[in-house]
């Protein structure tokens, strides 16, 4: 499955203006053949917006998730966005998987929260493992700093996950974690792991670009540089079962071994 990753900080503050940007992204991506769109994390409003995240979060099932869907059959390729959830009284801050055919497929409330700023304006979801089924691959969903947790994404590798989906925000100094971390985490986990990440400055914020996707041998089948742009890549199930026969991390492992030291 051909996936494309959307580096872009769209229009922050602006819902109308991310679809629009989105949309057109769909359509540049499906004519190169993707059948998967991945958008940086939180994408549908803008990430720097303070308070105007709680005031345009919407639910899982709201009329953005409605028009995202209608973009998908459209152009007739899936696409991974990420928004700001409206729960109830509280807001997460989320991804969303829907299918060519407009289904909403799985939703993910990211658990990691990253600095002052998202613990002020997000509650941490707390299921660690979301995964649906597209195209053969079993597709994860987590978002930006989660991904920098190897025992995460571990618990994604032991539960068969095949591509895992990451949009992020991931900042300057931080861009090791693109360049390096990202793909020795597909490596190490026998995984394809899309990243997608926003650019440019917003509010106190500057992004480091640098979207991958990496395969499980550790090489990036797709890099993005430090602007916006629309970069894709294969994931190859053969490829991805033949590197897993060579490289049994999973079922060499010895957990026994791995818990806290005996008192």
């Amino acid at each position: 499955m051909r996936t494309a990753l959307l580096q872009s900080s769209g229009r922050p503050g602006s819902v109308a203006g991310n679809l629009k940007v989105l949309d057109e992204a769909a359509g540049r991506a499906a004519a190169a053949g993707a059948g998967l769109l991945v958008t940086s994390e939180l994408f549908l409003t803008g990430y720097a917006i303070g308070d105007d995240i709680a005031r345009l979060a919407e639910p899982a099932d709201g009329d953005a998730a409605d028009a995202v869907a209608e973009t998908a059959v459209r152009h007739g390729l899936a696409i991974a966005y990420s928004y700001p959830e409206r729960a109830g009284d509280v807001v997460h801050n989320s991804v969303q998987l829907i299918r060519a055919d407009g289904t909403r497929l799985a939703n993910y409330r990211k658990t990691h929260l990253y600095g002052s700023f998202e613990r002020e304006h997000f509650t941490p979801g707390d299921r660690p493992v979301v995964q649906a089924e597209l195209d053969g691959l079993t597709v994860g969903l987590v978002i930006c700093y989660d991904v920098e947790f190897p025992e995460y994404v571990r618990a994604h590798a032991l539960a068969g996950t095949d591509l895992l989906l990451v949009p992020t925000a991931v900042m300057h100094p931080y861009q090791f974690v693109a360049e390096s971390v990202v793909p020795v985490r597909a490596f190490e986990n026998q995984m394809y792991i899309a990243y997608a990440n926003r650019v440019g400055t917003e509010g106190e914020f500057e992004f480091a670009g640098l979207s991958v996707l990496a395969g499980p041998d550790g090489v990036a089948r797709a890099r993005a540089g430090r602007g916006e742009e629309l970069v894709w890549a294969d994931t190859d199930p053969e490829f991805l079962a033949a590197s897993r026969q060579a490289n049994p991390y999973l079922s060499d492992r010895r957990p026994e071994l791995y818990g806290p030291p005996p008192a």
